[in-house]
């Protein structure tokens, strides 16, 4: 069963994927990560952001579809529907529940200190708790 992290009550969605996909390496360097947004504009700048995140970071990643995507560790997407080359980590940036959740060892929910997205996430944990899944809530820091 799909292990679900919530981290709520974050101020920048992109710095703090940033900060996650950086620290998801260094504690598990193997880690394959697949980062869903439905907002092609937010995988933009957080495909920019990855890039310049760190002066002493490297942290390789690939739009979903590219010719890299296979190789890479983390993928970008905003086509929870498509075929994923790996199922170990979904970070969600949506608002919605991603389709293919299930398919993956972890699912981790990224929930702004926006009205509409908190509204959202706690739509999406009452989701997965109505489903039997155990639920763990982290506020970021």
């Amino acid at each position: 069963m799909t292990k679900i992290e919530f981290r709520t009550h974050i101020a920048d969605k992109i710095n703090y994927t940033c900060r996650w996909v950086r620290k998801a390496f260094l504690n598990a360097p193997d880690s394959r990560i697949v980062i869903l947004s439905s907002d092609r504009n937010l995988l933009n700048r957080l495909d920019d952001a990855l890039w310049t995140f760190s002066d002493s970071d490297f942290l390789p990643h690939a739009m979903l579809g590219d010719r890299l995507a296979s190789r890479s560790p983390v993928l970008l997407t905003y086509d929870d529907q498509c075929e994923m080359p790996h199922h170990q980590i979904l970070v969600n940036l949506s608002p919605a529940i991603p389709a293919c959740y299930a398919r993956f060892d972890r699912l981790i929910e990224l929930v702004s200190t926006e009205t509409a997205d908190t509204e959202a996430g706690r739509q999406r944990y009452v989701h997965y708790r109505e489903r039997g899944y155990a639920l763990h809530h982290e506020m970021a820091k």
